[in-house]
């Protein structure tokens, strides 16, 4: 099956034991032998979501293999090799507002002066597609509480990228699942805190919270869109995953994502209170096991994902943020802000980002758990001051 074809480089793809295989040809064969070893390396090791004879959905993350946005994949990673930045995912808050009161809300207590229009919203999706972003994330606050979602879902060009939405389940209905599924929405990924309901309830600081996240799931799988259980892990609840596996499998769902809590927002004074390299492992083993099961969602565990074995932090390199208000952030955990896409382009502000100290060159891990870089830029942000910080 061919997933990419350029006259510099051709990319096939075969099943072999079950398992995908890549395989290049072309001038740019070799440069791209580490890079498709890597991929055919977490290809041997895990299993996709779906794999038919024409279409292979790995996850939740990575279009459809192969296809026009998959092709954008292939040249991102082309542009990689040639030191070229390029925001594989753009992620943008499309408002602030949230039923919830996380105990480890990374927004808390921002009151943003105004919230981006459904026009800026989409012409800063449109400004990242231009730069090479195939992954578009519409994330909250709660995302159901903007009624054009299903419009700004709609306005994304799929054939250059694939759209996702982050929720609590709020107001996510049977209705609404259905309207979304038909804008061609790729994802839903729903927050769970605890695969138990008080808990769960505690940490968002709302009862209901866990009933309304079960229905969301259940409303968004009837629909027919692909289901993520979002799962910010923390030594809190590090010790359920088994149990957060067990509910994802009875529910039907087709991936866990599981990242890390960051010290930041209310859980800014809590930097000792996160997960550490033995979490990470954990984690790491947790999704090998889990991912060797022939049924089951499969596991994507970001710290492993995004640690020194595999691909780096993302944070500023192949990811950028839009606050709710326009705030430009190398993440969406990264509370800095490297301009306003109301106030210039997204290109300039990329740029300046790039040429940054802090984003010039790779990192193995995520930035926010480095103390240097913690000290020299987060700590200065000062007590109830303008959150992202305005950093240049």
């Amino acid at each position: 099956m061919k997933v990419y074809d350029s006259p510099l480089l051709k990319v096939n793809a075969s099943t072999e034991n079950e398992k995908i295989v890549l395989y290049a040809e072309g001038p740019f064969s070799q440069l791209a032998k580490p890079f498709l070893k890597r991929i055919n390396n977490i290809f041997a090791k895990e299993k996709p979501i779906s794999m038919s004879e024409d279409k292979i959905i790995f996850s939740t993350w990575i279009p459809p293999i192969p296809g026009p946005v998959f092709s954008r994949v292939m040249s991102a990673e082309i542009a990689a090799i040639m030191k070229k930045r390029i925001p594989d995912q753009f992620s943008i808050g499309i408002t602030d507002r949230c039923p919830n009161n996380c105990i480890h809300c990374g927004a808390a207590d921002i009151k943003p002066e105004r919230e981006l229009t459904l026009d800026e919203i989409c012409d800063a999706v449109d400004q990242s597609l231009d730069l090479g972003s195939y992954l578009v994330s519409f994330d909250g606050g709660e995302t159901m509480l903007r009624n054009d979602l299903v419009e700004m879902v709609s306005r994304v060009d799929k054939s250059r990228a694939i759209t996702t939405c982050f929720t609590s389940g709020f107001k996510l209905s049977e209705e609404r699942a259905k309207e979304l599924k038909a804008a061609s929405l790729y994802s839903l990924r729903v927050s769970l805190d605890s695969p138990f309901e008080p808990e769960h309830d505690c940490v968002r600081g709302r009862a209901g919270a866990y009933s309304d996240a079960l229905s969301g799931i259940r409303n968004a799988i009837a629909a027919g869109i692909l289901t993520d259980m979002f799962v910010v892990v923390s030594p809190n609840n590090i010790d359920d995953l088994e149990e957060f596996y067990n509910l994802a499998t009875d529910l039907g769902m087709h991936e866990i994502s599981i990242y890390e809590i960051i010290a930041v927002g209310r859980w800014l004074d809590h930097e000792d209170d996160v997960i550490g390299e033995k979490d990470i492992f954990r984690l790491e083993k947790f999704q090998k096991a889990m991912n060797l099961k022939p049924e089951g969602p499969r596991i994507t565990a970001f710290p492993y994902f995004m640690g020194p074995d595999l691909f780096g932090c993302f944070a500023g390199r192949r990811w950028v943020h839009v606050a709710s208000d326009g705030e430009v952030m190398p993440c969406a955990y990264t509370p800095l802000s490297f301009g306003n896409i109301c106030e210039e382009p997204l290109v300039a502000i990329w740029k300046r980002m790039g040429n940054h100290n802090a984003y010039k060159k790779d990192t193995s891990y995520c930035m926010m758990r480095n103390p240097v870089f913690r000290k020299k830029y987060i700590h200065t942000i000062p007590r109830g001051g303008k959150i992202p910080h305005r950093l240049i």
